[in-house]
């Protein structure tokens, strides 16, 4: 016998609501609960200290000593003995570098790095340049630290394990994209005593390092003496300089990371610039004393290199040879290391979504990265920052030398734009700035490192697979130039609407009576007042005259990674948005309608939207759901990417609810 219709749709309400609790806390128990933007102290709870900072931010830096110093060493070839000079050349770097972004910092506190900074003082298409170059770069940052990771971990693992390497890999990744999908604070919280767990174990392999040494250092210098001296009777001082160079540009991995904190400002602890400054400072102390210290252990210790093992691993297992438990301690260094590099694809995480957003504000990238999440992150940009990544460390098995030799050439190709614009900048504000002469010449010495670097780097490695990073570079520029173009084009039709804005009839006498609640009502969806919404109102009245008696406006104050910097930003959007809805009851007014508005602020536009078109229903039972939808004439796929669907995805949760939901076309000329 079967149930009766109301008792089958009784049991699939009841399974339904089941099913949605369980995939709420699903949701919950991975990615974590609703945060609440009314929460007073949520921009105090998700700032993060110079020490996390430096964590989070940092750690990409450090994390690089890694697999850096070790490129270096070994494109020295038999000439070890110029470690020494490497190791010094790699710390002037690392200051010079480092200081140049302090004061990109200090002159551009609001995040977005090289992005801004060549936006802002070169132009738009070397902002667009240096910005694809940091997307780029962002996803090799995640790919070369884990497959450096996975180097370190199977440099003690038994040799018939190497081939659940890639695996291993892929699952950190995945891992990783959870945590950050969970909250900024919460990830580098998670990961702070790996980071302090990496600083204890390699003070104690330096130091010792170089302390064991101590009483043969005389005969090193005598030895660095003796092979210098040769080899400049055997090839000169110019090849010697090449070697040099050709190390040195190797190395180019080392500096990746310090332009991270430049780029992550936005989730700084007030006051921002002296922290981002001091997270800066800790960074190049820290990377330029781990690096240069590696090189002069190198050489001290006649580190070569060993199948299957880091450089830095044969070197912890020198160092403790002969010290009690001393496999153990070798052990537990390289694992601190091969953790601290999953730390460092933090920086991935942390500033790829953001430079996204910032691309996603200016239109050359889709609006729809901008968004945030329940959890406040740039979800949508952590899942392509973290996919991407997941796909080349598959593609490429996670060969660090292969990944190095894609990831140096974008980062030098933004740094050197970086110090471009610095160097625009000052020349343009001489008057307002005292220092000037000594800042362009700051940045005069970290252009020409930059650009020496980038140079030897694209000669050398464009063969060796560089031509695929400039490949894949070139190809993201020539698609954001399209979305651009895009959105431009679109712009312009949308002008054409706003056009109404200055042709609005009215009547002397404004209806300021209160909405009925019995009344007949149109509630309609807007964003903004724009010729756009208008041109949906009058669509509304005119295809059904005198039919509704009362007009509600409706619009979510959505909360992006725009405008989620502060109480006072957020403010000022809540009262931005109370304003333009005014502007629309004013119109109805005007017309002799009786109108009222509503808002609520959130970061969803549908699940707010839906929220709030339903207490409105429950207050106007009479009433239908108004909203406009942009059409084109010739649709495809690409449109659908950049514009997205709330409307249809508005219309579908609101009539699934029982709420009818019209969809109002209006044209637009692309």
């Amino acid at each position: 016998m079967k149930s009766p219709p109301r008792i089958r749709e009784l049991y699939r309400s009841i399974d339904l609501e089941h099913i949605e609790s369980v995939g709420s806390k699903v949701h919950d128990a991975v990615i974590g609960a609703k945060k609440s933007l009314h929460d007073p102290s949520i921009f105090h709870k998700l700032a993060l200290i110079p020490v996390l900072a430096w964590i989070g931010l940092g750690a990409d830096g450090l994390s690089s000593s890694s697999y850096g110093p070790q490129e270096a060493f070994l494109a020295l070839g038999s000439h070890t003995y110029l470690a020494i000079f490497i190791g010094l050349m790699t710390a002037g770097t690392v200051f010079v570098i480092a200081y140049t972004y302090t004061l990109i910092i200090e002159h551009f506190p609001s995040g977005g790095g090289g992005y801004i900074v060549a936006t802002h003082n070169i132009g738009r298409t070397a902002g667009v340049v240096s910005g694809s170059a940091l997307l780029v770069d962002y996803i090799l940052t995640i790919t070369v630290s884990i497959a450096a990771c996975a180097d370190a971990l199977f440099s003690f693992l038994p040799a018939s394990w190497v081939q659940y390497r890639v695996t291993v890999g892929v699952l950190l990744i995945l891992i990783l994209i959870i945590l950050n999908l969970r909250g900024v604070k919460e990830s580098v919280m998670v990961l702070a005593p790996i980071f302090l767990f990496f600083i204890v174990m390699h003070i104690t392999l330096l130091g010792l390092g170089i302390g064991m040494q101590v009483p043969h250092i005389p005969m090193v210098a005598e030895g660095i003496s003796h092979d210098l001296h040769a080899d400049l009777g055997a090839i000169g001082f110019i090849g010697v300089l090449a070697i040099v160079l050709h190390a040195y540009s190797f190395g180019a991995g080392t500096y990746t990371g310090l332009e991270a904190v430049a780029n992550g400002m936005p989730i700084m602890k007030e006051p921002r610039v002296q922290t981002g400054k001091k997270t800066m400072t800790y960074m190049a102390i820290s990377l330029g004393l781990v690096s240069a210290c590696l090189f002069t252990c190198f050489l001290l210790w006649d580190i070569r290199p060993v199948m299957g093992k880091t450089l830095n691993a044969v070197l912890a297992e020198a160092v403790f040879a002969n010290l009690p438990l001393g496999g153990w301690i070798a052990f537990l260094v390289i694992l601190s290391e091969a953790i601290l590099l999953v730390v460092g694809a933090q920086a991935g995480f942390l500033d790829g979504p953001r430079v996204m957003a910032t691309m996603a504000v200016d239109s050359w990238l889709p609006r729809r990265f901008v968004n945030l999440s329940e959890r406040l992150t740039i979800q949508n940009g952590i899942l392509l920052i973290g996919g991407s990544a997941a796909l080349l460390f598959f593609a490429s098995h996670g060969s660090v030398a292969f990944l190095i030799i894609l990831y140096s050439i974008n980062v030098f190709l933004t740094f050197s734009l970086s110090q471009l614009g610095m160097i625009n900048y000052f020349s343009r504000n001489r008057e307002r700035e005292p220092s000037w002469m000594r800042y362009l010449a700051v940045h005069g010495i970290g252009l020409f490192l930059c650009l020496t670097i980038l140079s030897i780097i694209v000669y050398q490695k464009f063969a060796l697979g560089g031509w695929i990073t400039i490949f894949i570079t070139l190809g993201l520029i020539f698609l954001c130039f399209m979305i651009r173009g895009h959105y431009t084009r679109v712009a312009a039709g949308f002008q054409k609407f706003d056009g109404l804005l200055r042709t609005i009839p009215g009547i002397s006498h404004a209806n300021t009576s209160p909405p009925s609640t019995n009344g007949k009502t149109a509630i309609q969806l807007v964003s903004g007042y724009n010729g756009f919404g208008v041109r949906t109102f009058f669509s509304v009245v005119q295809n059904f005259p005198n039919l509704y008696e009362n007009f509600i406006f409706i619009s979510v104050a959505v909360v992006d990674s725009g405008s989620f910097k502060g109480a006072a930003e957020l403010e000022a959007l809540e009262v931005s948005t109370k304003k333009d809805l005014q502007r629309y009851v004013d119109l109805a007014r005007n017309l002799g309608m009786t109108a009222d508005y509503r808002t609520e602020t959130g970061v969803d536009v549908v699940d707010t939207a839906v929220e709030l078109c339903e207490s409105v229903c429950r207050q106007f039972p009479d009433c239908t759901v108004y909203t406009g939808q942009i059409v084109f004439r010739h649709e495809h796929p690409f449109q659908k990417l950049l514009h997205n669907e709330t409307a249809f995805a508005i219309q579908r949760r609101l009539q699934y609810r029982g709420i009818t939901t019209v969809i109002l076309p209006i044209k637009a000329e692309e």
